[in-house]
């Protein structure tokens, strides 16, 4: 049976780990929230591990606030970065392997290739400054760890882009949606299904725990603007919806312009296969309508 830790439950990915580990029986979970475990406290954070042993930890938490940021950096830079050093060292005392989730925003927009794990970083963005330093700090801190960047998540749990749509869309005839900023959702169940993946094939030996960067998101390409269709059209909603330029939504932090991901090295490392956006919006929005159902 090994011991896997999330930190974070609260958010769309730990909230999706809760509700998959019940049936998952090879592991043994242990789930943080902010109560539990306060990540600003170097004390705390050593308390907490003092007297547990995990073979894994998934770090799910995060500052989260993109605009927020801007002007609290080191309340980001705390949870962000500080933090990752801190849960590095006590999991590299125990022995237990880190699995940590990044974000697209540690590179700059202006791209127009998909980017590789080792594409140089260029954060134009406090969040995305805060993001890149704790995957540095982890890496640094304990060698068995594994960052994973991801882009755009979005799930039935929290705050994101699809619920907003949703919300939106019932309420009004016409939304305006940026179209010039581009990339590929990713839906959380997909992700935590990847990484249970890689955990599962380590524990049974098919594959290698291998540390390192890498990249996951959902397969294709599209922009903020199509993802709205796509929703309001799998729903049908009836919404009016207006392809708007960036400069028309100013916003306290930059967004990446585009930053689709290269994902070759975590499919060829570790044999896991990604779905098509569309198909997990299908998936996502068939658990939406059955939820509604069941209440």
């Amino acid at each position: 049976m090994r011991q896997i830790l999330i930190i974070g439950q609260e958010g769309q990915l730990g909230s999706t780990f809760h509700q998959l580990s019940a049936n998952i029986p090879w592991a043994q979970w242990t789930f943080t929230t902010e109560k539990i475990l306060d990540l600003t406290s170097q004390k705390t954070i050593r308390n907490f591990f003092s007297d547990k042993k995990f073979d894994f930890i998934v770090n799910c938490a995060a500052y989260t606030a993109v605009d927020k940021a801007e002007s609290e950096r080191e309340t980001a830079f705390r949870l962000n970065a500080e933090a990752l050093g801190y849960i590095g060292v006590e999991a590299a005392r125990m022995g237990a392997k880190i699995i940590h989730i990044s974000t697209d925003y540690v590179f700059g927009g202006m791209h127009n290739r998909p980017l590789k794990p080792d594409h140089p970083t260029d954060p134009e963005s406090v969040y995305g400054q805060s993001k890149l330093k704790g995957e540095e700090i982890l890496l640094k801190n304990n060698s068995q760890s594994m960052v994973i960047r991801t882009s755009w998540l979005y799930s039935l749990h929290g705050k994101n882009f699809f619920k907003t749509m949703l919300n939106l869309g019932q309420e009004r005839d016409t939304l305006n949606v940026v179209f010039d900023q581009i990339g590929t959702p990713t839906l959380a169940d997909d992700l935590a299904d990847a990484i249970l993946s890689i955990i599962n094939k380590t524990v049974q030996g098919e594959t290698k725990f291998v540390p390192g960067v890498y990249h996951y998101s959902n397969e294709g390409v599209c922009s903020w603007f199509d993802f709205a269709i796509a929703i309001f059209e799998e729903t049908g909603i009836n919404c009016r919806t207006i392809p708007v330029e960036s400069d028309q939504f100013p916003t306290p932090a930059p967004r990446p312009f585009y930053s689709v991901m290269d994902k070759s090295l975590i499919k060829n490392t570790f044999r896991i296969e990604i779905p098509h956006w569309q198909k997990s919006l299908k998936k996502c929005i068939a658990q939406h309508q059955a939820n509604d159902k069941s209440h």
